[in-house]
């Protein structure tokens, strides 16, 4: 029954993962068509396709270790980060199936598109799986929403886990080098998933196969980052108190030197009323 109930929680994990990269994968395949129709070249389809997982990022639904722990009651963090690493690795094995189905009848002009609409949904999935281990770790990134997405993309694209207690160790503001990295990294990830478009078939077993080896490879070594660093659930903060820390941390700034009130607008002065010239009346005759 363990067993059974083990599958079952992987299954929704995967299809929770698979669903959310298929909605983010659509606008991706709209954005590669009209990036083919145009034929700006290997570099602007790089650029899009990285400012496209940029921009997904913030909207991708991250559960907190509340949420995680009333959906997997009784379980310690590597029971529960064993679960988010299998749904992940089955839903990335899943959009590498699909897009190796849909190529199965290969068009060339179409197959930019497809690999960027596998690579954004693989990212949009892995990027999720790095956000949650971060949380049943105890290392939760700090900062607002926007700040810890970049934290963690960052995280995704130098595969490893961030480090809370070192400021320098990731970027709230994903920087120019950390940018050249995830275009690196798309292009390392567009030539290994070439062989997914091979036609009858193929390509659809070796895009599921070589998906699910890459995620559990990523998560491995995020994981062995992040257990280095782990902060037990009994010494983590309550979620009020870290959320309001991590508020007065974001809205804290450089001090601001006080700039001096607008002096009122000063009326024009009226106008000098004009002297009359009084000159001696002559006396009548």
């Amino acid at each position: 029954m363990r067993d059974v109930s083990q599958r079952d929680d992987a299954n929704v994990e995967r299809g929770r993962a698979a669903s959310l990269a298929d909605a983010v994968g659509r606008g991706t395949k709209a954005a590669g068509t009209g990036l083919r129709r145009t034929g700006r070249g290997v570099r602007a389809g790089v650029t899009a396709v990285a400012d496209r997982i940029i921009a997904s990022a913030p909207r991708v639904p991250v559960r907190d270790l509340a949420t995680l722990r009333a959906q997997f009651p009784g379980l310690g963090p590597e029971e529960i980060a064993d679960k988010l690493v299998a749904g992940a690795a089955g839903a990335t094995s899943t959009v590498g199936a699909g897009v190796g189905a849909a190529a199965m009848l290969p068009v060339p002009p179409a197959m930019p598109a497809e690999l960027a609409t596998e690579i954004v949904g693989v990212a949009t999935i892995e990027f999720k799986l790095i956000a949650e281990l971060h949380e049943v770790y105890g290392v939760r990134a700090p900062g607002t929403l926007s700040q810890r997405s970049a934290a963690y993309l960052t995280a995704w694209t130098q595969e490893r886990g961030i480090d809370v207690v070192k400021p320098a160790s990731f970027n709230a503001a994903l920087s120019g080098p950390v940018k050249r990295e995830l275009r690196q990294r798309i292009v390392k990830r567009t030539f290994r998933n070439l062989p997914n478009l091979a036609p009858f078939m193929i390509g659809a077993a070796v895009g599921a196969m070589m998906n699910r080896r890459e995620t559990k490879r990523l998560a491995e070594k995020v994981r062995k980052d992040l257990r280095a660093r782990q902060i037990p659930w009994d010494q983590l903060p309550p979620p009020e108190r870290a959320e309001q820390a991590a508020g007065e941390l974001s809205s804290a700034g450089p001090a601001q030197t006080p700039t001096p009130p607008r002096p009122a607008a000063q009326l024009p002065a009226p106008p000098k009323a004009k002297r009359r010239r009084l000159g001696r009346r002559r006396p009548r005759d």
